[in-house]
Formats: C-alpha cells, sequence, structure tokens
C-alpha cells in the first residue's frame, strides 16, 4: 500500500522538480503553499512558499550534482563541498534545507534526507520530523519502487492513529481524531510557542478533512480496536487496560523508549513490556504518550533550528525567521476573543 496521491494538479509542482538531480526514492510539496489553510485566501496560497522535501540514496552525490547545477541555493557550506554539507545533514532530524530559493516565480524551500534515515523516522519516530510531515495531507510527486519505503509509510500512518487513540477519550469524532494527528509533530516544539502560529493545527486540518480522510480512513476501516462510524463521522476505542497496552506496544521503539524512561527510576532494570502493563493502568496514560512524543519533538527541532543557521545563511535565517513571527502575529490577530 503506497502513500495515497491527492488529485489535484501537480504540474508546477513537477517543474520544480525537473531543476533538480533526478535520483530520488521519494519527493512530495507540503504547507501552506500546497493546501488551503483556514484564514487564508486563495491567493495567500498562490504566493505562500512551496516547502518540498527530497529524499536520496546517496546523499553525498545527489547534494555533489546539486552544487554544480544550483550552486547559489546554498550557505557559505557549499565552499566546504557535498561530504561536509552530508555531513551536517546528518545533525538533528538528518534533513538539510535550502531556503528562499527563487525558482519558477515562485519562492521555494526544499530538504534532503537520505532515504535510510527517513525510513527509520517512519519506522521508529527518532525525531518524528520528516514522519510528522508525511502524518498530514502532502502531494506525492515522484515515489520509486522500494518496498521497504512503501512499508514505512504505511506504518508511520498506522502508529500516529495509535498514538492519538490513546491520547483521545472512548469517543470522539473524526475531526478531534484528525487534530489529534496534526498535533503530534508540533508537541514539545519550542517553536509553537515563538515562531508559529498558534492555531496552526486548526487552520491545518479544518479545511482539508476529505485529505486526512483519504489517508487514514482505509486505516481506520480495518483497525480492529476502533468501531469506526464512517457516515456520522464518530469513532469509538477500547480504552481498557488491555486494550491500551495492545497501543503502547505497537507504538514506534522511540516513542516507548521515552515512555518507559519517565515512568521507569534511575537504576530500576525492568523490560519495556513490564512498564507498559503499569502505564496501560495508569489514568494519566494518555499524558504519558504526550510527554514522550514532546521529548521527542523538543530535542530534534532545537537542534534543527539552530542548524539552519549554518544551512541557510545569516541573513537568509533573520528573513525566514521574521516571516514565521509576521504568520504568528496574524494568527494571534484573528485569534476569537
Amino acid at each position: 500500500m503506497a502513500l495515497p496521491v491527492l488529485s489535484s494538479s501537480a504540474v508546477k509542482f513537477r517543474r520544480v522538480l525537473a531543476h533538480f538531480p533526478q535520483e530520488l526514492s521519494l519527493a512530495f510539496a507540503y504547507g501552506s503553499g500546497v493546501f488551503r489553510q483556514a484564514g487564508a485566501s486563495a491567493e495567500h496560497g498562490e504566493t505562500n512558499m512551496l516547502d518540498f522535501v527530497f529524499a536520496v540514496d546517496d546523499v553525498v552525490t545527489w547534494h555533489m550534482t546539486n552544487l554544480s547545477k544550483n550552486r547559489s541555493h546554498y550557505s557559505f557550506l557549499k565552499f566546504f563541498g557535498p561530504k561536509k554539507i552530508s555531513t551536517i545533514q546528518g545533525y538533528g532530524a538528518g534533513i538539510y534545507y535550502n531556503t528562499l530559493v527563487p525558482c519558477n516565480g515562485r519562492m521555494i524551500k526544499y530538504g534532503v534526507i537520505s532515504t535510510d534515515a527517513l525510513i527509520e523516522d517512519l519506522f521508529h519516530w527518532k525525531t518524528l520530523y520528516v514522519a510528522g510531515r508525511l502524518q498530514k495531507p502532502v502531494k506525492i510527486l515522484a515515489q520509486n519502487e522500494n518496498s521497504r519505503l512503501q512499508a514505512a509509510l504505511v506504518s508511520n500512518l498506522k502508529s500516529a492513529v495509535i498514538a492519538s487513540f490513546l491520547m483521545l477519550p472512548e469517543s470522539f469524532s473524526e475531526e478531534d481524531l484528525y487534530l489529534q494527528i496534526a498535533g503530534l509533530s508540533y508537541s514539545g516544539d519550542f517553536r509553537m510557542i515563538i515562531g508559529e502560529d498558534r492555531f496552526k493545527v486548526q487552520n491545518i486540518v479544518k479545511p482539508n478533512i476529505a485529505h486526512f480522510q483519504k489517508l487514514y480512513s482505509t486505516i481506520l476501516q480495518g483497525c480492529p480496536q476502533v468501531v469506526y462510524k464512517h457516515q456520522l463521522g464518530r469513532l469509538e476505542i477500547d480504552k481498557s487496560p488491555e486494550g491500551q497496552f495492545t497501543q503502547l506496544m505497537a507504538l514506534p521503539k522511540t516513542l516507548q523508549q521515552k515512555i518507559t524512561a519517565l515512568v521507569n527510576p534511575p537504576g530500576k532494570n525492568r523490560d519495556v513490556e513490564e512498564i507498559l502493563l503499569q502505564v496501560a493502568h495508569d489514568p494519566d496514560c494518555g499524558y504519558l504518550v504526550h510527554q514522550g512524543i514532546s521529548a521527542i519533538v523538543r530535542s530534534s527541532s532545537v537542534v534543527q533550528s539552530a542548524k539552519t543557521i549554518l544551512t541557510a545563511g545569516a541573513k537568509k535565517s533573520v528573513i525566514y525567521s521574521l516571516k514565521k513571527l509576521y504568520k504568528m502575529a496574524k494568527g494571534e490577530l484573528k485569534k476569537p476573543s
């Protein structure tokens, strides 16, 4: 099962792809330049920066080719060559962004991640950075026949559903589920305090319910732990300790480790299964899951943001940060009284 490709025209995005080396295992566009967000006009979407992620098998070779084609996209790091760029890419979330790049009359930002690092994040939520973006609707532009990558994409969606179930009550709406899923990768992200619109999650979900349904309806219909009343837009899940234990055991490895670290006293060696059984009986189970996710996101978002000063350069970093603060201020002004 491949990640669904959403239906609107992708010509303008594929025209952007033509400017880059074509050895891509996965390429997708995401964000407000691709999907309309609440409070934004259609014209605003046409002027927003376009965001892309490219997954590549051989990072050094891809950067070497891209440096020869698009040297101006890089900061001063271009003088250090593709190997050093690839080394810096490995820090934080394992993705290297070039931002505020003019292309076909639009500003774009693109991140490069190794296929192996992406697969690890999708399966295990090591950083929940690119995996988090792929839990929300994206426009798939290129995808090769890597069966492990395809399995990882589906696994990531299933993990998002299970983690959200643990943080939701016994009965909830489909919109509640998608709000929970969309918020996973923002939990613990310091940019949600300074630098992002605090209503970002609602703005993403509310105009795009149909796109979320395309991503998740098959998974929900096939999940034995949920009663999915599709026509009513309602769901019911098993909140018994046995049901929660089954869900906890199905969580990505890194999240399990973060949860066990929260409840396991230092120096006491217990296996993960024993600790998660304890968590399943804890009334604060959902809170512990949320804290575990926040711990993953907090670490990767801090390092990734610090890395931006190197990858974007000082001038672009300031411009990009000011744009984020402007969007945050606009969101605050629209806040209902």
